[in-house]
């Protein structure tokens, strides 16, 4: 039995592939499979990787909820802090008081 030979002395099947030169007609890997078999396996396969993208979104999908849960807590509480610090309201019913006061004082001294 003789050895083969180096790219290009002479038996076709010591030959090296090259991809660029010679593409593959049929990259099937198991050309024995029957078409019906082949629809079956890229179906799976697609369902397999609609699956895999679906946990992708889920995950992203809570951290999101997550994010937005955060934010519209922190505007709640900070809208609580800020409005528990207002003091105008108040000073205004103060002023009112006063006023009020200084009405019922003029009323008073003009009736007498």
């Amino acid at each position: 039995m003789a050895a083969p030979r180096e790219p290009g002395g002479g038996a076709a099947f010591s030959r090296r592939a090259d991809a660029e030169r010679d593409p593959d007609p049929d990259p099937d890997p198991d050309p024995g499979r029957s078409p019906e078999r082949r629809r079956l396996t890229a179906q799976v396969e697609r369902a397999q990787r609609y699956r895999a993208f679906q946990r992708q979104l889920r995950g992203r999908n809570v951290l999101l909820a997550l994010g937005i849960g955060a934010v519209t807590a922190a505007i709640y509480g900070y809208t609580f802090y800020s409005v528990s610090q207002e003091r105008f309201l108040d000073e205004l019913e103060q002023e009112a008081e006063a006023a009020r006061a200084r009405a019922w004082e003029r009323q008073k001294s003009a009736a007498s």
